[in-house]
């Protein structure tokens, strides 16, 4: 009698690369996952290929307003990268998995650079809402562990690359646009913060607060990829600022600096490619 055996992590990446590989041939060198309402940088890329994560087996599927669902293979500049518009959030699926799948498929495709953006709280009082962060490190208060049971150091040099931060900074000064740069703390979500969960999450140090990326990052650090991070802040968190909050907000607010955005995301891609 035949044994079947359950399908492994690793049988399904190659079933999704497959089927990706159907589609295009192209090899990025970078990948970028766009954040809450930061999907519109994708129309600045030359595409060759957009594909809905629909077609792709294993893959999973954002619910979210403002996430689209789709892998986009193309160029800006003369640099390939892959771009994926649209990320789904722990508090989607209560599953860990779910939400490291776009880094293992990067990785598996050959990618060996990584940029997240996300939309942000503001913590900091210095930021206003429209505020681009460069991300220097993170605070990962989602209480999950994104390597399983490996025992891998994320603390020998920083998650978030200097060589790429010091560049990304030049960038910025270039193009005259105004960058702050902060720690981002990740958080699961989907609740907004309270006042004094605000107040705790400055007091650990932190600038900016979010539902995304820190999982995304150790993995994609712990798999060998360099990485930059980048956070809009699209609104002053609970108790800095004294008005309700909203997803409506967090999108409108990205949207207003979209072109700014996107003007400071294709010069890091040129640089980094």
């Amino acid at each position: 009698m035949k044994i079947i055996r359950p399908k492994t992590l690793e049988d399904n990446l190659k079933e999704s690369i497959k089927a990706i590989r159907s589609q295009t041939k192209l090899k990025p060198k970078i990948a970028i996952i766009l954040g809450s309402g930061l999907g519109e940088f994708a129309e600045t890329i030359s595409s060759s290929a957009v594909i809905d994560t629909q077609s792709i087996p294993h893959y999973p599927h954002s619910s979210v307003e403002g996430h689209k669902g789709r892998l986009i293979f193309g160029k800006i500049g003369k640099v390939a990268l892959l771009a994926f518009q649209g990320r789904v959030h722990f508090y989607e699926t209560g599953n860990i998995e779910t939400i490291l799948y776009p880094i293992r498929v990067a990785h598996a495709l050959g990618i060996k650079t990584l940029i997240v953006t996300n939309a942000a709280g503001g913590i900091n009082k210095q930021f206003t809402p429209g505020d681009l962060m460069l991300i220097t490190d993170h605070i990962n208060l989602t209480f999950q562990n994104p390597l399983g049971n490996k025992s891998v150091s994320l603390h020998n040099q920083p998650l978030y690359d200097l060589d790429f931060q010091n560049k990304i900074i030049d960038i910025a000064r270039t193009a005259d646009i105004h960058l702050q740069s902060g720690i981002y703390c990740g958080l699961k979500g989907p609740s907004y913060e309270t006042a004094s969960e605000v107040r705790m999450i400055g007091k650990l140090g932190a600038d900016a607060v979010g539902m995304s990326t820190v999982n995304e990052v150790s993995l994609a650090f712990s798999l060998g990829m360099r990485v930059a991070g980048f956070s809009c802040i699209t609104n002053l968190s609970t108790g800095i600022l004294d008005q309700k909050l909203s997803h409506q907000e967090v999108t409108e607010v990205a949207n207003r600096v979209r072109h700014t955005f996107s003007r400071l995301i294709t010069g890091v891609v040129e640089e980094l490619g």
